[in-house]
């Protein structure tokens, strides 16, 4: 039995593991998008010209996907219009959480090939823009793709074993992290030996709002296992209402200000809302008006109250007690741009939740740029901020940003962070994750999915755990089981 890095590997992006037997039936774990832009010779070198993969995917028996953010599931379309004919299997609420999200990355990819193919008045190609000119047209899937991709999922229980064939058996146990996000374990059984493959997707953080805890994993043989807070530790104290609470009363309550929130509209928004409505109807707070400005947070939102069964206790008794997770006095899904445009200067003390959570395009631009001059307003970062981002280049400190030539805006805007709403576990959590393994059975653990430092840092900790076995894959490397 081989196993074979295809992403993730020393970055936190492109998760996708090939898991081959020795009967050559070949599973694939996680199709990920990979959002890194930095030059990756070993991929470059691995794929070939006419490919996206380094392996023919029409050769892939089956898919497991580990839950819907797509990093984890973003490349499924390319992989089913290169070829691929088998199954995709998932939880229930993976399906549909996983269909909205390639919907929208499917209309992107129409708008960018709009302007990739788009021509001046007089025939000449217009110029690209610095954006376009690093995308590839041949990775840019659309609706068609992505409908043929749901087609071919088949959605699993919870804690169910599941045949893929004979001496071939795959349970999907909850994570947390995202409603249906699942940690994978395969148990292989060949020339009457049992080997048993972990692989962790994202592992989620005890007492999140709307999810129920990560559940233990058995013991296996081998694991993968993300690092992405390998190497530190959550510090908001308290809990997230908690966090929130003090923000909401010194912003909206106390002063007559604006709290914009940059969030993800999947998972991300749907805990602040839930909170935020706890705060409302048990905290005894104001309610103030908070606009969910993201039509894509509607829908996920939903979702999330579609599939009630698989939140955690306090969601369903709260469901139960006051009839809806979500929707509470003086709550706004936006739909409309021109609305959307007018709200970022509401004149009463409000609340604007909008996506991207790193402030790297999408509607939260807006609300940003046009409330950093407000020494009334507040910017609350709740998640990690990649480097070249506006949500990095506030948390450094930035004093003004440059719009135009000769053109600056001066941040008066209050910038606050707090990390009670990241969906990752941290350091304590990912120990916890591994020591439920015995050191004695565990052959070896492969950490994938985050910072090379935060996998070095990892690693020594592990070592010092006791797990002395630990691999950081490159791109393309394989390791025999």
């Amino acid at each position: 039995m081989k196993l074979t890095f295809l992403g993730a590997t020393r970055q936190v992006t492109g998760s996708m593991y090939l898991l081959e037997l020795e009967d050559d039936y070949k599973i694939l774990i996680d199709c990920g998008l990979d959002m890194d832009r930095k030059p990756n010779p070993a991929k470059e070198q691995l794929i070939p010209a006419h490919s996206l993969f380094s392996f023919e995917p029409t050769q892939i028996s089956v898919v497991l996907l580990t839950h819907a953010h797509l990093d984890h599931s973003g490349n499924l379309p390319n992989l089913v219009r290169e070829g691929y004919e088998g199954q995709i299997l998932c939880t229930a609420p993976s399906l549909p959480l996983t269909d909205l999200l390639l919907q929208d990355m499917a209309s992107l990819n129409s708008r960018r090939l709009k302007a990739l193919h788009a021509d001046v008045p007089t025939g000449r190609r217009r110029k690209k823009s610095k954006k376009t000119t690093q995308i590839d047209p041949g990775s840019l899937y659309l609706d068609r793709q992505v409908h043929e991709t749901v087609e071919r999922v088949v959605t699993i229980a919870y804690n169910q074993k599941f045949r893929l064939k004979k001496g071939v058996e795959v349970t999907f146990i909850p994570t947390g992290h995202l409603l249906g996000a699942a940690n994978i374990v395969v148990e292989v059984t060949e020339n009457g030996k049992k080997k048993t493959v972990g692989f962790s997707g994202d592992i989620g953080r005890k007492n999140y709002p709307l999810l129920p805890d990560p559940q233990r994993m058995p013991e296996v043989d081998y694991l993968v296992c993300e690092s992405t807070y390998g190497s530190r530790c959550h510090t908001t104290p308290g809990t997230q209402a908690e966090a929130l609470a003090e923000i909401i009363k010194t912003t909206c309550i106390d002063n007559p200000g604006r709290l914009i929130i940059p969030a993800f509209s999947v998972g991300r928004t749907q805990a602040l809302l839930y909170t935020i409505n706890k705060l409302y109807t048990e905290g005894g707070f104001t309610p103030v008006k908070v606009f969910s400005d993201s039509p894509m947070a509607l829908k996920s939102t939903r979702i999330y109250e579609k599939f009630l069964s698989y939140l955690n206790d306090d969601a369903k008794e709260f469901k139960e007690e006051h009839d809806s997770l979500f929707n509470f006095e003086n709550l706004v899904f936006v739909q409309d741009l021109k609305q959307s445009k007018a709200i970022a200067n509401h004149a009463e003390p409000c609340i604007i939740i909008s996506s991207s959570g790193m402030i790297s395009g999408g509607r939260v631009e807006h609300h940003v740029m046009t409330n950093l001059p407000n020494p009334y307003a507040t910017i609350l970062m709740i998640g990690f901020a990649a480097e070249g981002t506006l949500g990095a280049k506030l948390l450094s400190g930035m004093r003004s940003l440059s719009v135009a030539k000769d053109q600056e805006i001066p941040v008066m805007a209050r910038i606050e962070s707090i990390d009670v709403f990241s969906g990752h576990g941290d350091l304590t959590d990912l120990t916890e994750f591994v020591k439920y393994q015995s050191p004695g059975r565990l052959r070896n653990i492969f950490l994938v999915h985050g910072e090379y430092d935060s996998m070095v840092h990892f690693r020594q900790h592990l070592a010092g755990e006791g797990y002395p076995q630990v691999e950081i894959p490159e791109y393309g490397q394989s390791y025999e089981l």
